[in-house]
């Protein structure tokens, strides 16, 4: 492995937590929102990251007899609207999307889960630009052996 390759891994695991992060960001301004241009709720968009290469089972991996693996980072596979939560029910009448019972429904998202999650991908990206830097730093005290200096 180069050190583009490590430049390259790290770049792109930073621009995909920047991406998650912006998806979060998305989920918390439409937290109340009740009725989209599509005419109903909003719903909660969850990011799913996938191996930027060709997806090999961990086990075939294993069983390669090298001694390094060929991974090139990871990218954004999926953004998938999140229906395994239940929208929130809130009595309130006087709402104009309100129910013939009285309630509206409001988005599933929680604001303290997409907190944390932005807590998690900050922290992502933190450490992506931690090890972008160690990699840049060892590419310039390299080539300050090579002159010489």
């Amino acid at each position: 492995m180069s050190i583009f390759d490590s430049f390259n891994i790290n770049s792109s695991g930073m621009t995909a937590e920047r991406f998650r992060m912006d998806i979060i960001a998305e989920n918390i301004a439409n937290a109340n929102t009740t009725r989209t241009e599509s005419g109903g709720r909003y719903v909660r968009k969850v990011v799913t990251f996938q191996e930027k290469s060709s997806p090999t089972p961990f086990s075939r991996i294993l069983n390669i007899k090298t001694d390094h693996y060929h991974g090139k980072g990871v990218r954004v596979s999926t953004v998938q609207e999140d229906t395994w939560t239940q929208a929130n029910m809130v009595y309130d009448p006087s709402h104009p999307d309100a129910d013939e019972n009285g309630y509206v429904t409001y988005p599933n998202v929680n604001t303290v889960t997409e907190m944390t999650n932005l807590i998690d991908a900050s922290r992502g990206y933190e450490a992506n630009a931690t090890a972008f830097n160690a990699s840049k730093q060892i590419a310039s005290q390299g080539l300050n052996i090579s002159q010489g200096g």
